[in-house]
């Protein structure tokens, strides 16, 4: 894993908060209808998921045999009342985590990065494929958060 990709990895962060800079408590948690997601939730699944593929990263290192984890992203986010949550505490959770991993992949050899397991699919990935597929992930949801922004904004007009 280039040093570039940890990068990228770690600059998430820093593109949700700006992409949720200015926006007040109501615009946060803005829901287009009740089955789909504020931004509020859109960050607490973006936590979440930092934790489960932080898990997924130690378990290949661990050498275990033991498929890697799926979590049902929806269930997680109305579980745990996430719109009742607080961004901010999101974000922070988030960047803490992203700094932890960060910490570990620092002390990675090549062959570390090369160490893989089996996905819930039972495909075969690697350590680098995950952190790859996490910035992409988390690209995606910063699209997500665009839309809902303009949807909000959008919705306050017609009001």
């Amino acid at each position: 894993m280039s040093r570039v990709q940890i990068s990228d990895y770690l600059r998430t962060y820093h593109q949700l908060v700006k992409s949720t800079a200015g926006l007040t408590e109501e615009q946060l948690k803005w829901k287009a209808e009740p089955a789909s997601w504020s931004v509020t939730e859109v960050l607490t699944h973006l936590a979440d998921h930092s934790i489960v593929v932080s898990f997924r990263i130690r378990d290949i290192l661990a050498v275990t045999t033991a498929q890697l984890p799926v979590f049902n992203q929806d269930a997680w986010v109305s579980g745990q009342y996430a719109n009742s949550g607080n961004a901010s505490d999101n974000l922070e959770l988030f960047r803490s985590l992203l700094y932890y991993n960060s910490l570990l992949f620092e002390r990675l050899s090549e062959e570390d990065w090369e160490k893989s397991g089996i996905n819930f699919k039972g495909e075969t990935v690697k350590i680098s494929d995950i952190v790859h597929g996490f910035t992409g992930h988390v690209e995606r949801h910063l699209g997500q958060i665009e839309r809902i922004k303009q949807g909000a904004a959008n919705a306050s007009f017609v009001q």
